[in-house]
């Protein structure tokens, strides 16, 4: 049986595949119907994309993070410590074929697209650069967006991303887990031509991810603070915070954004917090501002940071305890 993380088998013609699975995505966009020779994880894809409202007609992704607030968050990232490792092992082969070595954040964020300048120049056409957000419910189905999402290596081949503007591209991802806690911390992705389809360059990328997890497991720990940050949210209404030896009892809103940032050490965006919080509602971005304002007064600005929104120390919470376990 054919591998379905696999774009093309052995012996398919890439020409006829393209023109198979544009006609799907046509009649997928019009009438929402899937048929065969679509894989089920690009299927899968398709409806999630569908699901976040994103058009396939979009011609760019949105930059997020530029100039000062982007370095600095590229340089707490966990990723930046094996961005050398990476560009041993890829970079040769990104700039010598024509391709490109991105790495995205767990949010689909872009902070590093490094790699061939014609291409690179290319790719910058439909911000395809650092702090570009490629997450599936922005950009649609592409290997580091759909890769995030499903926690696992994939292909999208050609006319199998949700976006046209991206169709004539291929790309290999892989996501990266922080070794110590399971957690996914990001992706690491090969973009390029067709050639990228073969089962190869998908074997490869997952190696460089495996690389890059081994590497971060042997490096010593960040520093971090001593202070230990306690969170209680499971069967209570409001929030139980722990630190500095106090306790504090947070509002339900509040709440959910501390369990939010709890589970995204490395922060979120305005945007995507706002869309977290209110999904059904109309809210506009003042009223999340007075929010996190109203939360650095309880929590002190020591522990609430910005740009993107996150929290300064590590916090064990109950929550996670409990996924763990399970």
């Amino acid at each position: 049986m054919s591998d379905p993380w696999v774009a093309l088998e052995p012996g398919v013609d890439p020409a006829e595949r393209v023109r198979v699975v544009r006609r799907a995505h046509e009649r997928f966009t019009d009438a929402g119907t899937i048929s065969r020779p679509v894989r089920s994880v690009v299927a899968d894809s398709w409806q999630r994309s569908a699901r976040a409202r994103v058009s396939p007609e979009c011609t760019g992704a949105a930059v997020e993070l530029t100039d000062d607030d982007l370095g600095a968050y590229r340089s707490e990232h966990p990723l930046a410590r094996v961005m050398p490792l990476f560009r041993e092992l890829m970079g040769t082969f990104a700039a010598d074929g024509e391709h490109l070595l991105a790495v995205c954040d767990a949010q689909g964020r872009l902070l590093w697209v490094e790699g061939h300048a014609v291409t690179r120049r290319r790719a910058g056409r439909m911000n395809f650069v650092p702090g570009a957000r490629w997450a599936e419910s922005a950009m649609g189905t592409n290997a580091p967006g759909t890769a995030v999402a499903v926690g696992r290596p994939v292909q999208v081949f050609a006319t199998e991303h949700y976006t046209r503007r991206v169709q004539p591209w291929t790309c290999a991802a892989a996501p990266v887990h922080d070794p110590r806690t399971g957690r996914l911390i990001g992706a690491v992705d090969i973009t390029g031509g067709d050639g990228l389809a073969h089962p190869h360059s998908l074997a490869f990328v997952q190696a460089v991810a495996r690389a890059g997890e081994a590497q971060l497991a042997l490096l010593a720990p960040p520093k971090v603070s001593d202070e230990k940050v306690e969170l209680a949210a499971l069967g209570r209404d409001e929030a139980l915070l722990i630190m500095r030896g106090r306790k504090v009892r947070l509002s339900r809103r509040h709440s959910e954004i501390v369990v939010l940032l709890a589970r995204h050490p490395e922060g979120l965006s305005g945007d995507e917090l706002l869309w977290a919080l209110y999904e059904d509602e109309s809210v506009s971005q003042v009223t999340l501002r007075a929010e996190m304002a109203r939360l650095r007064r309880v929590l002190g600005a020591e522990l609430l940071r910005s740009r993107p929104y996150r929290l300064a120390v590590p916090v064990e919470c109950d929550v996670e305890a409990v996924e763990r376990r399970l």
